[in-house]
């Protein structure tokens, strides 16, 4: 019997049949996510090795696994497993063995897999663990990265003689870094022999090895034939007034500095035909965020070396050689993503070869053509792709769910007359002719950007997905649009961003589908204290999150670890140069405080101290404004663990949407 017409079109339309109706993001979709990250390409261009990550609320952390996936198919497997987490994955010379870091025993060791089969055998046995290894050419050892007690015989120890404190005694600067108290300890070279494990400290130096502040993409290269080390350290008896790394040679037990900038050099990569020694540098001393140059040594010639991207207003973030060493690709941040290029060597031609999104971690075929890279957007979790397509798909199934409209860029004229851009981000079941309240964010750095990425913090599809409209502008002090626009937030950090944010609001208040009675600000470092600088300056908004923010100009001079900062920033110290100091403080603008205020911030966060959020909190309640302090004990400048995040979202959406809905 034929089926009915009627009933066939009824069968077509049962919901089991239809494809998943997508839906908002929430957070235990985002957290449940899996991470990919580091891709690694064999030897012979056939497979690449990598990491991912899954965090967990169980475990309070991340746990990461090293896999492998074949170029020509695209099958991948996982490779390690057990106690603990397994991370950056490094092939042998032969491609015959992958050396990688695990935690499964005495902390943050080396370990060997053998490709062909068999078990993981534990290679190193450093004290306090060991990071980023690099094979030596011949295979006969790798180099890794440890701390050290520093120096061995301290006075605190002999003050606590046999009743053990955690007390701490220091007389220099830079005491610690980021969420990492530093004293007694240094960061130093190992090589560690394959064939016995044994490790051996190749720069026992009073000084970090590589550097800890003002480094780069991997501080250590190795020469083709093994002979020569490069290492990137700040040699200055003081480091925290200054940007002052160089590149140094490794030349037994002393080493010998090779760059002579006054600006921080660091990334040295030496070409596979052994002729060349680049690395990137900063021109001017003190700036942290100064335009990185991509530089060449001819080693044959032994001349001064020649910048490869001379006239470029663009920064080198990252780079890696072709395998005939007649070329690099480079990735560099271009308005709001990360493209790579191809520079001819010696030539210097430039050729934009990957654009859209964000491109990091790029990896070279033996062809010279086929690129292998880590690719995301503001719609796709970090994927690795191979020359424009994706290899791996970890994080689609989940993806396939959701609804996650892609961001907008929009435009308009900002301070100085200049070309300002920004982001636009629309919930999820968006509905034209409706009014929906806006989330404005504003960036750290201050010399950051919103890019076009997924965002594993401050991610605009969460932010959107209580129904939120989220715009993000790259004011003035951005990068990625020019070192000219990136340097004209220095010692304005309240006339030309706030400007450019206003104009922002302006443009996107006038949108038909915003109702600009209902919209708030949300910003995290400089963004934080752009939050609190707002508070002072205009009602305009309903409801403000200040994460991590300066408050106190003044005080965050003298609490922050990296004193160079500060100084750049504000053209000199607190005591030299007051007035700076005053008229960019947000503390002097309390009086007009009105806009209720969530403040964020965490005991170990060394760059923004937490007494700025303690004096924000506490000017808040004084002026009568309705403030909540949201306060993690174990965390820095970034809220990492998984439970802490999940509070963070919960707590922050929930500010916002209390006061917009």
């Amino acid at each position: 019997m034929r089926t009915p017409v009627s009933l066939l079109a009824c069968l077509l339309l049962t919901p089991s049949l239809l494809p998943a109706q997508r839906r908002a993001i929430a957070f235990e979709d985002f957290i449940a996510l899996k991470n990919v990250s580091d891709p690694q390409l064999s030897p012979d261009g056939k497979w690449v090795a990598y990491s991912v990550s899954v965090p967990s609320l169980q475990d309070n952390r991340g746990i990461s696994r090293v896999w492998v996936a074949e170029l020509a198919t695209g099958r991948s497997r996982q490779l390690t497993g057990g106690p603990g987490s397994d991370r950056q994955p490094r092939w042998s010379p032969d491609g015959k063995t992958l050396a990688f870091i695990a935690t499964r025993d005495s902390g943050a060791q080396v370990w060997l897999l053998p490709i062909g089969g068999g078990d993981a055998r534990k290679l190193s046995h450093l004290p306090d663990g060991a990071s980023d290894p690099i094979w030596l050419p011949n295979g006969a050892g790798l180099l890794v990265v440890s701390d050290i007690k520093w120096p061995a015989d301290q006075e605190i120890d002999r003050r606590n003689g046999a009743y053990p404190t955690d007390a701490r005694i220091w007389t220099s600067l830079m005491w610690r870094h980021w969420d990492d108290f530093r004293v007694g300890k240094r960061q130093h070279l190992f090589r560690v022999d394959v064939a016995t494990g044994q490790a051996s400290d190749l720069t026992p130096v009073d000084h970090d090895v590589p550097t800890i502040a003002t480094g780069g993409d991997g501080d250590v290269a190795v020469s083709p034939d093994g002979k020569d080390i490069l290492v990137v350290m700040h040699g200055d008896s003081v480091v925290a007034d200054n940007t002052n790394a160089d590149i140094y040679a490794v030349d037994g037990t002393t080493l010998r500095r090779i760059t002579t900038s006054p600006g921080a050099d660091n990334t040295p990569r030496y070409s596979p035909d052994g002729r060349w020694a680049a690395y990137l540098s900063m021109e001017r001393a003190g700036f942290e965020a100064d335009r990185l140059r991509l530089m060449l040594g001819d080693r044959r010639s032994g001349g001064a070396a020649v910048e490869a991207t001379a006239g470029w207003n663009l920064s080198v973030g990252s780079y890696t050689w072709c395998p005939d060493s007649k070329c690099v690709y480079a990735v560099v941040e271009e308005r709001g993503r990360d493209n790579i290029y191809r520079i001819d060597i010696p030539g210097f031609k430039r050729t934009r070869v990957v654009t859209g999104g964000v491109n990091t971690g790029v990896q070279v075929a033996p062809d010279g053509r086929t690129l292998v890279y880590l690719h995301q957007s503001n719609t796709q979790p970090p994927e690795v792709w191979v020359s424009g397509k994706a290899l791996t798909h970890h994080t689609d199934s989940a993806v396939a769910t959701l609804d996650l409209p892609p961001a907008e860029e929009f435009g308009f004229v900002g301070a100085l007359g200049d070309s300002v851009f920004g982001w636009l981000q629309k919930p999820p079941g968006f509905v034209a002719g409706k009014r929906y309240p806006l989330v404005y964010l504003i960036h750290g750095g201050p010399q950051g950007a919103w890019t076009d990425s997924w965002g594993a913090r401050w991610n605009y599809q969460m932010f959107a997905s209580r129904g939120f409209v989220v715009a993000m502008v790259n004011f003035h002090g951005s990068t990625g649009y020019g070192q000219k626009f990136t340097d004209a937030i220095s010692r304005h950090w309240g006339d030309y961003p706030y400007e450019d944010l206003m104009k922002g609001l302006d443009v996107v208040a006038r949108l038909p589908y915003v109702d600009s009675t209902r919209m708030g600000a949300a910003g995290g470092s400089y963004g934080g204290y752009m939050v609190s600088w707002i508070a002072g300056h205009t009602d305009r908004f309903k409801v403000l999150v200040d994460h991590d923010g300066v408050f106190n100009t003044v005080s965050m001079a003298g609490s922050t670890e990296e004193l160079w900062f500060m100084d750049w920033e504000f053209g000199g110290n607190p005591y030299a140069n007051r007035e700076l100091y005053r008229q960019w403080n947000p503390l002097n603008f309390v009086e007009h405080w009105k806009t209720p205020m969530l403040i964020v911030h965490s005991q170990l966060d060394y760059r923004v101290d937490l007494s700025e959020g303690y004096q924000a909190f506490t000017a808040a309640k004084r002026m009568g404004v309705q403030a909540k302090f949201l306060y993690f004990p174990d965390e820095g400048h970034w809220v990492l663990r998984p439970r802490n995040r999940r509070i963070w979202w919960g707590t922050v959406l929930d500010w916002l949407e209390a006061y917009l809905k």
